[in-house]
């Protein structure tokens, strides 16, 4: 085995090993590795993947396979030997399996479940049952049961028997004699409890589960609001199905907020990883919403022919145009934003919408104001530098900029914090109302609002 200085990285050290082609070097070296160090490795090493995982034990294999991101493994999945990704996929805990095989084509899917062993098969395919988005898809059927007749010593006894195969033994579930949820145990009071205390006489039936239609969504706010490192997932008879673990709904939490921050974005939530996407396919995801703002900003144009007279009189009111309509976008995007992601971390709900039309009120009117006094200022320090510019009206049209402000951006604050509850009520999703959206609509309200003050300050002077 080359020798190794304490200076030289992993990655040299991999280099090295690498290119000695000694099966058993190679795989000795990333068996003693970190899990993590090994999925660096595998990014850092492309070319290498399929050998990285196919040179570990299939067990530290499964690990790392696990935390790496889905086009990795299906690059490595489809350049293994057919009898290493079997014994993987095998491996493989059945949540995280399920969560592979879900993102892949259904051609591919059943070739990959045909090398699954007879009781995984059985227990993938039944995951894959389950809606895609509910809870059914995140659970795992390992887990640890245990009678409510036992005593202490048969429940470590239990543990000892079956525990390696388990997703995590910090908690134990306790089920009747027909498979029925009766509660849950901490390890540690399973430890620290007389041996031979009956299960029975532990538990308090003080307990949280999950139903397994549940969208994953009440799976990610019910971890939020409790303190769990896992939570048993039942069906509508109370029959305890599998356990949902905290690292998979942390998976499901970063997934929503990509797809969150896509669509306020103004585009379709991308499926796939950016430079992974075909272009023709990007182009579908993008296209709808640009169609979508560019009919909507076409209402712009036809509001401004509506006031055609109004521009033709007075010139200059063309010149605050893009000034107005920027500040209602820039403040209903601001409101939209916060109000999205308020209601994703759970902070509010529908029934908060009075609540927050009050808030967004008052923030309204204290915006506005602070640019509409800048705005007035503004055309008052100019008209004394350039008064050619603005004319003898200077003051009529500083108070038709500062009033439009201050209405502009009331109106864009209400409607980002107010189209997001609204859709939300509706059963849509409320990160569609995205900015970009938001911004096109109080563009047109906008110029209505501005050169409707326009007529009511400048009529018998410029108008």
């Amino acid at each position: 085995m080359p020798v190794e200085s304490e200076n030289t990285s992993l990655s040299d050290q991999f280099e090295d090993i690498i290119a000695t082609e000694d099966k058993l070097l190679i795989k000795e070296f990333l068996n003693n590795q970190n899990i993590s160090e090994v999925a660096d490795l595998v990014y850092e090493f492309e070319d290498y993947a399929s050998q990285i995982i196919g040179n570990m034990s299939v067990h530290r294999a499964a690990s790392t396979f696990k935390i790496l991101d889905f086009s990795m493994q299906k690059q490595i999945i489809q350049e293994l030997p057919p009898l290493h990704s079997a014994e993987l996929l095998n491996e493989l805990p059945a949540d995280d399996r399920t969560a592979f095989l879900e993102e892949l084509p259904s051609s591919v899917v059943k070739e990959l479940i045909k090398t699954l062993d007879p009781e995984e098969r059985k227990v993938t395919l039944a995951l894959l049952g389950y809606p895609e988005d509910s809870v059914g898809r995140l659970m795992t059927p390992d887990y640890i049961a245990i009678n409510r007749n036992w005593n202490m010593q048969q429940v470590l006894d239990h543990i000892r028997l079956v525990g390696r195969d388990s997703e995590t033994i910090d908690v134990i579930y306790v089920v009747d004699d027909q498979g029925k949820f009766l509660d849950d145990l901490r390890i540690r009071e399973v430890i620290l409890a007389s041996p031979d205390k009956k299960v029975e006489d532990v538990i308090d039936y003080r307990f949280i589960t999950l139903h397994v239609n549940d969208d994953q969504e009440v799976a990610n706010q019910i971890f939020k609001m409790n303190n769990r490192v896992a939570l048993p997932v039942v069906d509508k008879n109370n029959i305890l199905l599998g356990i949902v673990t905290i690292d998979d709904v942390l998976w499901v939490a970063n997934e929503e907020f990509s797809e969150n921050v896509q669509k306020i974005g103004g585009t379709e939530a991308l499926d796939e990883p950016y430079l992974e996407m075909p272009i023709l396919k990007l182009f579908r995801k993008r296209i709808t919403w640009l169609i979508v703002l560019f009919l909507g900003e076409m209402l712009t144009a036809t509001a401004m022919g509506f006031f055609e007279d109004e521009i033709a009189k007075a010139v200059v009111l063309a010149l605050f145009v893009p000034l107005i309509i920027s500040s209602g976008g820039n403040s209903g995007s601001q409101a939209s934003t916060l109000i999205i992601q308020a209601m994703a971390m759970g902070e509010l709900s529908i029934s908060d919408w009075w609540r927050v039309l009050r808030r967004e009120i008052v923030s309204g009117l204290l915006l506005g104001g602070v640019l509409g006094i800048t705005g007035f200022i503004r055309v008052i320090a100019w008209s004394q530098f350039f008064p050619q510019v603005y004319g003898p009206h200077y003051l009529y049209i500083g108070a038709t900029v500062g009033f439009s402000l201050v209405g502009v951006v009331l109106w864009g604050t209400l409607s980002g914090s107010m189209l997001p509850i609204l859709l939300k009520r509706a059963g849509a999703d409320p990160a569609v109302s995205s900015a970009p959206f938001v911004a096109t609509l109080v563009d047109v309200t906008g110029l209505i609002i501005y050169f409707s003050l326009a007529y009511m300050f400048l009529q018998g002077t410029l108008l």
